[in-house]
Order: C-alpha cells, then structure tokens, then sequence
C-alpha cells in the first residue's frame, strides 16, 4: 500500500472519451457507430493518435465499438494489438465488462456463461499485458415498479456468491476483478458499496469507485475511498454537476438520462484534493483514469483533465 505518492501516474482514460460523434465529423451516435464497427483499424488509429497527442498512455476498453471484438478484427490478436501499442507509449490498463453485453447476474441459470464471459476477458487482458477486469452490478429498477425490488442482504449475498466465482476464475489468469459504482445500479449508494465490500473476500473481489456516480448518488466519494483503501484496485476520475435528483426509468434510455448530469474535472462538486488523496494510499494509486464520457474535442479535454489532477496532487 503506497502513501502520498508524488511520482508521476499513468494516465488512462477510458475508450467512452471518444464516442462523441462530433470528434469523427459524424452527425449522430448511431451513425459513429456504424462507422467504427465497419472501420475498426482506422477507429483505433484515430484513437491512438488521439491519445498520444493528449499525453495519455493508457486505455480501459469497453463496449462496442472500443471493445475487444473491436480489437480483434482490427489488429488479429491481442500480441499484435499490444504491439502497435507499445510502438506509440501506450497500453491497456483496464478492460470493462459492460453489463449490456454480458449475461444477466439475477438469473442463476448463467453463472457458467458469465464465468465464460469473463474469463474471455481475463485471457485477453493477460495476453495485451493488462490485470484489471472491470465489471458492475445489474442495475436498479425504477422506483415504483411493482413488485418492487429490494437491494437487500439477500440479493448481496447472490451477487458477492457470483463474484467469488468470477474472482476466483480470473485470479487464474493473474487478473483482479473490480467493481464499478455506477448511477441507478445496486452499487451506487455508499450503503450498497460498504455492504458489497463487506460480503466478499478481499482477495478475489476489488472495488473500481467512481467519484461521479458516487457524488450523483448524494455520497462522499472521498468518504468511500477511506473506507475501502485496501480494496481499491482502479478508480474512475470524472466530475459531476449535481446530485441526481429525480427518479430516472431505468431502461436502456438510463445512462443517457443521467449524462446531463456529468462533466469534465475541475468543473463539478466532487473535491479533488480530498479525492487525490484518498486514491495515494489505494493499491491503485499508479493509475490515473479520466472519464470523460464522450467528449467533443477529447484531447483538450484529457490535457484539462490531466491538469486538475496533477493540481489536487500536488
């Protein structure tokens, strides 16, 4: 466990920063999308570009189209794609295993596809030179919903069962699995984290905090990243405006409904120092990963980003 590390940081972001269609001269998020799926050597070349000219050297890959698929059918494998990589001063840090592309966690009959699924990644990640498997909890239901559903010690106790598997699967392969804290999920109060963390074993289940979702979800992420130090493998850096504060519909509209409420660093509620602080003491702390969900010109936007926290650092 580090204390008040003043050196440098790895610099990563996650692949979201460049989904904004603007930044490709695209007119809407379909249409990059459609794009990138039928163009992914030049979608990574673009993006490669892109961070080296930011000054950030690592990446989290997530859903399509920056996910491994993606890679696959632009560089062959993951040696070639590390390659290509290494050859600007890049490298993957992270990859995320979203939640949309993944079997469903509240249906017990998919514990085998989910471990597949995740050692799927697991095998990727240590192939790219990467340790860090990124995934969240289902998501909520929108409150109202008959009958309701309960976030309860009985659901936690299905969910830190699943992880332990997932953990131990991918602990096999020399790849820690964190948990991300996401917005309107069943990790998004600091209750539902402490809760989570205190139902599963340190060594097979980490904790990925994000300072946005945490902050949208009226908590402290400081607070939350004191609490649970030693378990903090990654963290997400973003920034948010306010707290949500109506109830959403959680469907597949959730995560656009909640982007309004997110901006760039330096600009929202979340305190930095205190933030930066915290993370120095996490086995983490040599990564710095800026969230910047679909940025319009994401290279200012990393330099900025980069800016603040070597200020809250400092």
């Amino acid at each position: 466990m580090t204390t008040h590390d003043t050196t440098e940081p790895c610099f990563a972001t996650d692949i979201i920063t460049f989904y904004h269609p603007k930044f490709w001269g695209l007119d809407s998020a379909d249409a990059f999308r459609d794009w990138a799926v039928k163009n992914p050597d030049r979608f990574w070349e673009r993006v490669m570009d892109a961070l080296a000219e930011a000054g950030v050297s690592g990446i989290e890959l997530t859903f399509a189209p920056g996910d491994i698929d993606s890679v696959l059918r632009a560089f062959g494998d993951a040696p070639s794609f590390r390659r290509e990589l290494r050859a600007r001063g890049l490298s993957v840090v992270s990859a995320f295993m979203a939640a949309s592309a993944s079997p469903d966690w509240r249906c017990g009959e998919n514990l085998h596809a989910i471990v597949a699924e995740a050692e799927r990644h697991a095998a990727f990640l240590a192939d790219v030179g990467a340790d860090l498997l990124v995934a969240g909890l289902p998501m909520r239901t929108t409150f109202g919903t008959r009958p309701p559903f309960f976030v309860d010690a009985a659901y936690m106790t299905r969910m830190a069962d699943i992880a332990h598997v997932v953990g131990e699967a991918v602990a096999q392969q020399g790849v820690k699995l964190a948990f991300h804290t996401e917005s309107n999920s069943t990790l998004w109060y600091e209750r539902d984290i402490d809760l989570f963390m205190m139902m599963t074993d340190p060594r097979y289940v980490w904790l990925c905090p994000d300072s946005c979702h945490i902050a949208l979800g009226g908590g402290d992420p400081a607070a939350v990243a004191r609490r649970h130090t030693q378990r903090i493998a990654l963290a997400h850096w973003k920034d948010a405006v306010k707290p949500i504060d109506v109830e959403l519909t959680i469907d597949e509209t959730v995560f656009a409904q909640q982007q309004p409420y997110m901006t760039e660093l330096g600009t929202g509620i979340v305190d930095w120092r205190a933030w930066a602080q915290a993370m120095s003491r996490t086995p983490g702390a040599g990564i710095v990963l800026i969230e910047l969900d679909e940025a319009a010109d994401p290279v200012a936007a990393l330099r900025a980003g980069t800016a603040v926290v070597r200020e809250a650092r400092a």
